[in-house]
């Protein structure tokens, strides 16, 4: 089966977020972005525009968090709609608490760039390394 361009997008964007690299994310998101982190989760919440989810989302899980990891399992290709199953796992700094929790993260790809993300995730879990 061959890889979608949309398929593609998505794979190379957690690429680069393992890997720290913001200058590859930038120009792989939409301008205008809806980034929809789940309720629940510490900075749960709809995010607007590439600055908003570097600032308030990406930069935020790397200062609050020690090996904050997104790991993929497996990746959906439908067109433009890429839906990724997988799991966090990190350490909470200000607790020294760890966890690992399993996650779905829904995107849609537009003129080869992500316009929307929507996070699926057992927040219970990931609450339970903040207290």
């Amino acid at each position: 089966m061959t890889t979608t361009p949309s398929l593609q997008i998505i794979k190379s964007l957690y690429e680069a977020l393992t890997n720290g690299d913001v200058t590859t994310v930038r120009p792989l998101l939409d301008p205008q972005i809806e980034w929809t982190e789940a309720e629940g989760f510490p900075l749960g919440g709809t995010y607007r525009g590439v600055e908003a989810v570097l600032k308030g989302v990406l930069m935020r899980l790397a200062t609050d968090w020690k090996g904050f990891q997104t790991t993929p399992d497996e990746f959906i290709d439908g067109g433009e709609t890429i839906v990724v199953l997988g799991h966090y796992s990190g350490i909470y700094k200000a607790t020294g608490k760890s966890f690992q929790a399993p996650f779905t993260h829904v995107w849609k790809v537009r003129d080869e760039k992500a316009i929307r993300y929507v996070q699926y995730t057992d927040t219970w879990l990931v609450q339970q390394a903040l207290q």
